[in-house]
């Protein structure tokens, strides 16, 4: 195949997890414990498929949003490390149903667990990890942290209903792209955010912004993964480059390039997304067609946008190590293309 867009140009070096990795670090060790723990059952395939995305080599960045908001406003107790756990069951539940929704042969770089199991398998055991994260929940005993998760865990599900309605549909405005990351990707990021001051008993403002920092994270953070799909690497992304155009998903640079194009152009989008000709040619001209109005820079600029009011969101909030980690995982998730 032919040339892929380049994003790589002018990348900042700097920007890292690294900090909040090492703040998280002992506390994400017991979660990692529990989460083996908790992922276990006498029936062998439930582990078996669990541990097959659990072992993957994720970053956890959710359940560290959980453990460092807690810390951060100096919770003591044990309920952190549950909730951080039941974070985690929630997405990989969400990652084991995607997978069959989308028909995904490839999740970090391996086979995912429906090509190794079976897609009945992948549901039962997603299905599996949402009841063990409940049970997570329920233990912890604050029904506000349980409001919170819960609420998250039926967007989510709404999420994946509404982008089943809108694909492979041209129409699809920016509006309704929006829409479908923000139940299925930022919600979870914002509960994250949100329990660990629930828990750590701050006040409403204080939980307020954590919400809407996690919330505004998890539409850069996908912002950025729909434009790295058309311009990023095989090994930086887990899966093929081109995979959303194979699949089609109707993600914000094919929208602006649509809506942006030629009544020809259009036909090709049509002719590629509905009808299925998703061909490597058809490809490399969606990759020209991309470049040509500016799909991925404007994509990533709306990235930009959400970042900066993650910002903000937190700039109100005492000063300290977590609060400066928490910032530079905004420039982390954004710097992976600029």
């Amino acid at each position: 195949m032919g040339v892929v867009v380049s994003l790589e140009e002018g990348k900042n070096k700097q920007a890292s997890v690294k900090p909040l990795v090492d703040l998280t670090r002992a506390d994400m060790e017991r979660v990692n414990q529990l989460i083996l723990s908790k992922a276990g059952s006498d029936v062998q395939m439930i582990p078996e498929v669990a541990n097959h995305l659990i072992s993957s080599g994720g970053k956890r960045l959710r359940p560290m949003l959980t453990l460092a908001s807690a810390a951060m406003f100096g919770y003591q107790g044990e309920g952190h490390i549950k909730l951080a756990t039941s974070v985690e069951f929630l997405h990989t539940a969400t990652l084991l149903h995607d997978d069959v929704v989308d028909e995904s042969d490839l999740r970090r770089g391996k086979s995912t667990a429906r090509m190794i199991w079976g897609n009945q398998a992948s549901v039962l055991v997603g299905d599996f990890l949402l009841g063990q994260a409940f049970r997570m929940m329920v233990e912890v005993g604050s029904l506000d942290a349980l409001d919170v998760l819960s609420s998250a865990s039926a967007v989510i599900a709404e999420g994946e209903v509404l982008q089943l309605s809108v694909a492979k549909k041209m129409e699809t405005t920016e509006d309704d792209y929006l829409s479908v990351i923000r139940a299925k990707t930022a919600a979870l990021f914002a509960a994250a955010a949100e329990v660990g001051p629930i828990i750590a008993n701050t006040p409403r403002s204080t939980r307020n912004a954590l919400k809407s920092y996690g919330m505004n994270l998890g539409l850069a953070f996908q912002l950025v993964d729909d434009a790295l799909d058309y311009g990023g690497k095989a090994a930086d992304l887990g899966k093929n480059v081109g995979d959303d155009f194979r699949e089609g998903k109707i993600t914000l640079p094919i929208i602006l390039s649509w809506r942006r194009g030629t009544d020809e152009e259009r036909a090709f989008w049509r002719k590629a997304i509905e009808n299925g000709e998703t061909s490597d040619e058809n490809l490399e001209k969606a990759l020209g067609l991309i470049t040509k109005y500016g799909g991925l820079t404007d994509t990533i600029a709306r990235a930009e946008h959400y970042g900066a009011i993650a910002r903000d969101a937190l700039a109100p909030l005492p000063d300290g190590a977590h609060k400066e980690a928490l910032m530079e995982v905004i420039d982390f998730c954004i710097s992976r293309v600029n």
